[in-house]
């Protein structure tokens, strides 16, 4: 299975969302407070191809988005694949929104 890392801060009712859904599917992840911590966010923006917002989620070496992103994979059914390492989503190809 990959490595789940998510990008969150303290009152984010997104991150909120986000860490729910793992946690309801069983699936264990990092959390990444950057809250009060500006070399973290710095990381965050670089490895989202400049996304500011939480969550920033990354499932092994994709770059899933957000909340939405997230839970878009799991109403299709592709998040599990992506779990296995078992491709690459077409959501997870497009270049990241603004």
């Amino acid at each position: 299975m990959n490595r789940i890392e998510i990008y969150t801060s303290r009152y984010c009712p997104y991150c909120i969302a986000a860490k729910k859904l793992l946690l309801q599917r069983g699936m264990r992840f990092t959390e990444i407070d950057v809250s009060s911590d500006s070399m973290g966010r710095a990381n965050m923006e670089t490895r989202a191809k400049g996304r500011m917002t939480v969550p920033q989620i990354f499932i092994g070496s994709i770059h899933v988005g957000g909340y939405d992103d997230l839970r878009q994979l799991e109403q299709t059914g592709r998040l599990d694949d992506l779990l296995a390492g078992e491709g690459v989503p077409a959501s997870a190809q497009q270049e990241p929104r603004a």
